[in-house]
């Protein structure tokens, strides 16, 4: 019997390229987003591919509501979630703190951190009660060094690393595992939302250096879940080899 997955935020980078390679090593997909229409593609194009079953949710996290409802929506035999990867996350402006644009902030705090604690607040009861499971939250290098400019940004994913701690050391007792996973500059469309839809802004931050891609972080991703049932790793933090901190590079 496959073990399910749940994916939030899968409807491009990190969560797709983490659909695809669990779905390659037979994990049944839970997969979600806001955008409906691309989680139909990506339902279609990995249900061709690969020989397992994948069921799509659209709804948004930052809405606690519509979060619970559609996870305790799944059949009851898609509540056996084995592996919950809370991906869903994103940076929004790139101002000093005293020009900071407030809609921007409640967007990444709404989605980075309540976003994350609504869906596990649904999910983790789930693995309490079957005494199993493995939570993956997606952090950044931006959570263990701040940046200039960075600041919200900064503070939310401060805040996943401590979630992430704590919910390992409540759920231990239930042989739950939690991960977190912290890319450096990644090439998705991570810098394009940033700077909202400016596609020459965001080009630049990835030019005269190679970044690393989606399917870097889903490989490790693939690696920590596939772990033996003893290991657990607690903390990945991953850089391209010419990013050697949040904000010194080696550019061409």
């Amino acid at each position: 019997m496959n073990k399910i997955a749940l994916i939030t935020g899968a409807t491009s980078g990190i969560g797709e390229a983490t659909a695809k390679i669990l779905a390659k090593n037979n994990f049944d997909l839970i997969v979600t987003g806001r955008r409906k229409e691309r989680l139909g593609l990506l339902k279609n194009n990995i249900e061709n591919n690969f020989n397992i079953k994948v069921l799509t949710l659209n709804f948004d996290v930052r809405d606690q509501k519509e979060t619970e409802n559609a996870i305790l929506s799944l059949p009851e035999n898609w509540k056996a979630i084995d592996v919950l990867i809370n991906n869903a996350g994103l940076a929004a402006g790139f101002d000093p703190i005293h020009n900071g644009n407030i809609n921007d902030w409640d967007q990444m705090i709404d989605t980075n951190i309540k976003g994350l604690l609504y869906v596990t607040r649904v999910v983790s009861p789930l693995m309490v009660n079957r005494k199993s499971g493995h939570i993956i939250n997606i952090g950044s290098i931006a959570g263990k060094e701040s940046y200039e400019n960075g600041n919200v940004y900064n503070a939310t994913k401060h805040a996943v690393e401590g979630v992430t701690k704590g919910m390992r050391i409540d759920l231990v007792k239930y042989n739950i595992k939690a991960t977190s996973i912290c890319p450096g500059a990644v090439d998705t469309e991570f810098s394009n939302v940033r700077f909202k839809g400016d596609n020459e802004k965001a080009k630049n931050v990835y030019k005269g250096f190679t970044p690393l891609f989606a399917e870097d972080i889903a490989e490790a991703i693939y690696f920590v879940v596939s772990r033996p049932a003893h290991v657990n790793i607690n903390d990945m933090l991953i850089m391209p080899t010419a990013q050697a901190s949040a904000t010194v590079f080696n550019k061409e």
